[in-house]
């Protein structure tokens, strides 16, 4: 069974940063493409960012410049450097895993998400 584990969430002030951590555990797949997503009540959910197995890297245009996914294959975790944050990125960002490594089939596998919450 894939198991995703976000840490990281906190409360910030704008103009502040955090990087959000994933560890995924169980997938048959020793290098899924994996992403981040995120939401807000009251809103639809967002993909924030995406990594596949070779590192190449995808990102909502609206988020380019300001954050950045990495991945470390090793640890089998996913992280999610945030800088210049604003109240609007408050959230919960979701970890989420593809079964293929990839990331142009969509994603199978979803944390519990960690909150973030950004305080003017």
């Amino acid at each position: 069974q894939v198991q995703l584990k976000e840490s990281g969430g906190d409360s910030v002030q704008a103009g502040g940063s955090l990087r959000l951590t994933c560890v995924v555990s169980g997938s048959r797949n020793r290098c899924p493409c994996l992403g981040w997503f995120r939401q807000a009540p009251g809103k639809e959910r967002e993909g924030v960012a995406g990594i596949d197995c070779d590192g190449r890297t995808t990102y909502a245009d609206s988020l380019k410049g300001r954050f950045h996914i990495s991945r470390d294959n090793d640890k089998n975790t996913v992280y999610l450097q945030m800088t210049q944050l604003t109240p609007e990125d408050s959230a919960m960002y979701v970890c989420a895993a593809a079964r293929g490594q990839l990331c142009n089939g969509g994603y199978n596998y979803l944390g519990q998400g960690t909150q973030v919450t950004v305080s003017s």
